[in-house]
C-alpha cells in the first residue's frame, strides 16, 4: 500500500518561489532514493532533481541547477523541492518518484522508478 502524496503547488509570478512536497506512506522511506521529474503538456516526462537513499549526493537537470534543491527528511517520510528564481518555462506537472533497487544509479531517467506520486501543477506566470 505505498503511497506517495504531494503538497504545494500552484501560481508564482516569474522570479518567485515555491516549495513542493511528497509525502510517502507504506515506504521504509530510507531504503529508497527519490526523484522529481516534471510534464508539460506536449512534452515528454523529463528529470529535474534526484536524491541517493542516505547522504547528500544529489543530482539536477542543467536547466534547473542553482535554482531548485532538493533535499529529503526521513524522520517525516518526505521529499521536498524548494524552487527559485522560477520561469515560465519551469511550468509543468512535477512527480515524485522512488526507488528502491540496490545498485540502482540512473536517477535521470523515470523509467527506472518504481512508486509515484500523482503530481501537483505548477505554474509560472511571465
Amino acid at each position: 500500500q505505498e503511497q506517495l502524496v504531494h503538497s504545494g503547488g500552484g501560481l508564482v509570478q516569474a522570479g518567485g518561489s515555491l516549495r513542493i512536497s511528497c509525502a510517502a506512506s507504506g515506504l521504509t522511506f530510507s531504503a529508497y532514493a527519490l526523484g522529481w521529474f516534471r510534464q508539460a503538456p506536449g512534452k515528454e516526462r523529463e528529470f529535474v532533481a534526484a536524491i541517493r537513499k542516505s547522504g547528500d549526493t544529489t543530482f539536477y537537470a542543467d536547466s534547473v541547477k542553482d535554482r531548485f534543491t532538493i533535499s529529503r527528511d526521513n524522520a517525516k517520510n518526505t521529499v521536498y523541492l524548494q524552487m527559485n528564481s522560477l520561469k515560465p518555462e519551469d511550468t509543468a506537472v512535477y512527480y515524485c518518484a522512488a526507488e528502491a533497487r540496490n545498485y540502482f544509479t540512473t536517477y535521470r531517467d523515470h523509467k527506472q522508478y518504481t512508486y509515484w506520486g500523482q503530481g501537483t501543477q505548477v505554474t509560472v506566470s511571465a
